[in-house]
């Protein structure tokens, strides 16, 4: 998932994250976690759809909209978290953006439409999906890779395809990044697989096991170079 140069200018942990148009996948997972900290009920009504009180014309009756007279205290409540979704999602947003969501009565139709825009209809998304699918199966450490490089390149894939829905679970992450290293690293994948526990590690502690060995395999391999 890719961040926009300069991102940690003009951050603020009380303002919503700005989208200006670019690095889509990044600010909605920004977003979505603003918008949990402040109230984890506007998510469920960007992911429902808010409450409309109702009420029964007669006992066996439909249902019919209430009259804003009508509305008890419970009610405007309600309405009043969806304008509080949608405030923050319009805060969130440029002019060019706000002009995609204008006519939106509700933050799940606002999250829908930019969401449509940016990443595309069902059928657009999937054909995403597996073209990132295809380039983390492919995945493999370079020759002149450092530890660095690789989990940088891995992350950014797995980040995306998170954003987009598809979420792979810790544990096959962790044996993928064993599988993609380079031959030169047998013995450590070796050593790692046998003495952990690969359904609880993390990719951190792994990546930090491994950066460990690699400035080992760094240090001894200058010990063992011939002085001129």
């Amino acid at each position: 998932m890719a961040a926009p140069p300069n991102f940690e200018k003009g951050q603020s942990t009380y303002k919503p994250p700005r989208f200006n148009g670019q690095y889509y996948a990044w600010w909605k997972t920004r977003m979505h976690n603003f918008i949990m900290d402040e109230d984890s009920e506007l998510w469920d009504i960007i992911c429902d759809s808010p409450h409309f009180p109702m009420k029964k014309l007669e006992e066996t009756g439909p249902m019919v909209p209430k009259d804003r007279k009508e509305y008890s205290d419970i009610d405007r409540k309600a309405i009043e978290k969806n304008y509080r979704a949608k405030k923050i999602l319009v805060c969130g947003i440029g002019p060019n953006e706000y002009n995609r969501v204008l006519a939106c009565d509700t933050a799940k139709e606002m999250w829908e439409a930019l969401q449509t825009a940016h990443e595309g209809t069902t059928q657009i998304k999937q054909s995403n999906i597996d073209m990132l699918t295809t380039e983390y199966e492919l995945l493999r450490m370079k020759d002149n890779d450092s530890i660095q490089d690789m989990p940088t390149r891995f992350t950014s894939i797995i980040n995306e395809l998170h954003s987009l829905g598809d979420v792979i679970p810790r544990n096959k992450l962790v044996r993928k990044i064993l599988s993609v290293l380079h031959s030169s690293w047998e013995s450590k994948v070796n050593t790692i697989t046998e003495a952990k526990d690969l359904q609880t590690l993390t990719m951190d502690v792994l990546i930090g096991n491994l950066k460990t060995y690699e400035m080992k395999k760094k240090k001894d391999s200058g010990r063992k170079k011939p002085k001129k």
